[in-house]
This record gives structure tokens, C-alpha cells and sequence, in this order.
């Protein structure tokens, strides 16, 4: 009867961690451009991203704007990030503009995890991509995302919120430690 118990109760502790994950995927509503604005726009999807490793790395952060020279390169830069101490730009996607003015840049997963987790990349002994935790990852924040225009000097702003992880990214972090795909140096 014991041993019925403890499979019964393992059962339910798994469902419970399963709906917790199935749960924390939720996610905010997707921003949109406003047709009626006719000079340069940015906007990004999602407006905010937590710095939790698994969480970071599966977010797709897009960066999308409009009002821009046809045929043009745009720059995304997080402006004002702290950096050992110093306040420095990041330069996080880049775009070229299309023959409507628009574009869309995504935040590939290096600066994800480089300029937004402060890690690197590297390979375990299966020869899988992981994430090696040297630092700790960037401050919370409303950090302005500033799309710079490379021939015109069209420019325009957004804020991106960076938060600090979850509950439940800590412990999707954690499992990620004991399954090999993080480590902490």
C-alpha cells in the first residue's frame, strides 16, 4: 500500500510541475505598428522578456518598424545598459528596410545570451549546444531600444522590459543544470 502511495503521489507532483510549465508559457498580446503614424516607428514583440536561461533562450524577441528610406539598414541599440560599471549602448539586431519602409529584426540567440544572460555558449560531452554562466545576467530594467536609420537620419524609440526570472525560470533553470544544457562556472 506504500509503495501505491508514493507512485500516486509522484504521479500528482508531475502534473502539477507539468501544468505549472504549461502555465508559465503564457504571454502578453502582440504589439502592432500604427498605420496612422507616418514618420519612423519601432515597436517590439514581446514588450518584455525575463533573463531566466531557458526562458531567454526560447523567447523570440522582434523587433518591427516602419516610416523608414526604402532600401536603407537599420540598427537596433539598447541604450544605457549597465556594463562593469558603465553605461554603454548595445548594438542587439539589424535590419534592411523594405520597399514599403518597413522592416523586421529579430535578436539572434548570441546576444540573447551574450549581451542579455552575460554567458556564452559551448558544447557538452553529447556535443549539444549549452549555456555557460560566468556572470550574472544584465540588470532588470525599462531599457529604450533605438532604431538608428544608416543612410537618412530617420531614428525612433521603444522600451523593451527586461525583468529578473520567474519562480518558475529558476526552476527550469535548475533542471536545465541537472540535465547537462546549463552550466555555472
Amino acid at each position: 500500500m506504500e509503495h501505491t502511495f508514493k507512485k500516486t503521489l509522484t504521479i500528482i507532483s508531475l502534473l502539477i510541475v507539468f501544468n505549472i510549465f504549461l502555465i508559465s508559457g503564457c504571454s502578453e498580446a502582440v504589439k502592432t505598428l500604427d498605420k496612422g503614424i507616418k514618420g519612423p516607428q519601432i515597436i517590439v514583440n514581446p514588450g518584455t522578456v525575463r533573463l531566466g536561461v531557458a526562458k531567454m533562450k526560447g523567447t523570440k524577441i522582434v523587433f518591427s518598424g516602419s516610416g523608414f528610406q526604402p532600401g536603407d539598414s537599420v540598427f537596433i541599440k539598447l541604450l544605457n545598459v549597465p556594463v562593469n560599471g558603465k553605461k554603454t549602448d548595445l548594438s542587439i539586431a539589424a535590419a534592411d528596410v523594405e520597399k514599403n519602409g518597413t522592416f523586421t529584426a529579430e535578436v539572434g540567440i548570441l546576444t540573447k545570451v551574450s549581451d542579455f544572460l552575460r554567458a556564452s555558449l559551448g558544447t557538452n560531452e553529447k556535443n549539444e549546444t549549452i549555456v555557460i554562466i560566468t556572470n550574472p545576467p544584465m540588470p532588470a530594467g525599462a531599457y529604450t531600444a533605438r532604431a538608428v536609420s544608416m543612410i537618412s537620419d530617420k531614428k525612433a524609440e521603444c522600451i523593451l522590459n527586461v525583468k529578473g526570472p520567474s519562480v518558475i525560470d529558476r526552476l527550469k533553470d535548475w533542471l536545465g543544470v541537472k540535465l547537462g544544457k546549463i552550466v555555472k562556472k
